[in-house]
């Protein structure tokens, strides 16, 4: 019995963040911080997601600079390349070439009838492309090649999730079990932070406005300057309550990431104080919890070398998981080997 659990196989988790945008204190609190969290306990793969982000357009020189970025904040936020694999999206080619056999598999209809797809073709109502129409394809290709079975998601991609997971049983059926068939995986701890002039409005990387957006590599005193000029409401108390007062409940989350405090902690800790005050409060919170992951992130960002030896050695290993997958495939669909 012992051993039984010994050789138990540890499950396996995939996800990514678009190289689109710099990484915020959003993406920090809802989704690195978890990571770094599962990564002991799973086997995981984090990559940056350079081809997704093609589907809009992109400046090169820019978008080079923050797929590089994004490893390195990932590194700097806690993700441990000794304990995970962390990689560039475009640098394992099987993603692609999963893509296109996918798309074999996937109707029409299913991919218009996603709900991201609908509201990216207005908001890029200049460049509704194929890749977007497929993005979901991508992402399941993602996911497949390394037999994922965990996929931690927001609400927005639980729809892509499904769609994975009917591919991976249409392919199963037709084929034999090839696929792990993935399940969503909504981590025990979250938080959703808000935009700082929109409190209903999620925070985003893409915002034009960047009053709205706190960066993981903003300066102190840029932190402190968003913070102070955020949008709270009417009234004076500190108490959280999103229906009411979304304004200064966002401020509340903001201090409850950078601390650990539970709000019910910090509207004690607040009771009586200004609206000041507790601004004041969190920007000193904030940059206390930023401080250090940007200082990791510029030193690797100095440091070429040391980056782009740990982007190859994760994308080896991806690399390695995936042709073990995309080889079945190619069997299994009647493609031949490829001469060795």
């Amino acid at each position: 019995m012992v051993q039984e659990q010994k050789n138990e196989r540890k499950k396996t988790i995939l996800s990514g963040i678009q190289s689109s945008g710099d990484i915020t204190v959003g993406h920090y609190a809802g989704a690195i911080r978890n990571w770094a969290a599962l990564q002991h306990q799973y086997e995981c793969f984090f990559m940056t997601a350079d081809l997704h982000a093609l589907t809009v357009r992109q400046e090169p020189v820019a978008l080079r600079k923050r797929t590089l970025d994004v490893i390195a904040m990932y590194i700097a936020c806690g993700i441990d390349p000794e304990s995970s694999v962390l990689f560039v999206q475009s640098h394992v080619s099987a993603h692609a070439e999963l893509a296109w056999i996918l798309n074999c598999f996937t109707g029409v209809g299913e991919c218009s009838r996603m709900t991201q797809f609908k509201e990216k073709s207005q908001q890029h109502n200049e460049n509704v492309n194929v890749g977007l129409f497929a993005y979901p394809i991508l992402m399941a290709a993602d996911i497949l090649l390394y037999q994922a079975d965990l996929v931690p998601v927001g609400d927005d991609q639980k729809q892509h999730i499904e769609l994975t997971r009917n591919l991976a049983e249409r392919f199963n059926f037709h084929y034999s079990p090839t696929f792990t068939v993935p399940e969503p995986f909504i981590p025990p701890v979250g938080a959703r932070i808000m935009s700082l002039q929109e409190p209903t409005k999620k925070m985003s990387k893409s915002d034009e406005n960047q009053k709205n957006v706190i960066f993981l590599s903003d300066s102190d005193d840029v932190i402190a300057g968003k913070i102070r000029r955020a949008v709270t409401d009417s009234g004076t108390e500190i108490s959280y309550s999103v229906e009411k007062r979304p304004g200064i409940s966002n401020l509340i989350t903001l201090y409850g990431v950078a601390t650990g405090m539970s709000f019910a902690a910090i509207e004690e800790a607040f009771s009586g104080k200004t609206y000041s005050e507790f601004k004041s409060g969190t920007a000193d919170a904030v940059i206390n919890l930023i401080a250090p992951i940007r200082g990791r992130f510029t030193q690797l960002r100095s440091e070429p070398g040391e980056l782009e030896s740990l982007m190859k050695t994760g994308a080896e290993a991806a690399a390695a998981r995936a042709r073990r997958t995309l080889s079945k495939v190619y069997k299994k669909v009647g493609l031949t080997e490829r001469p060795r």
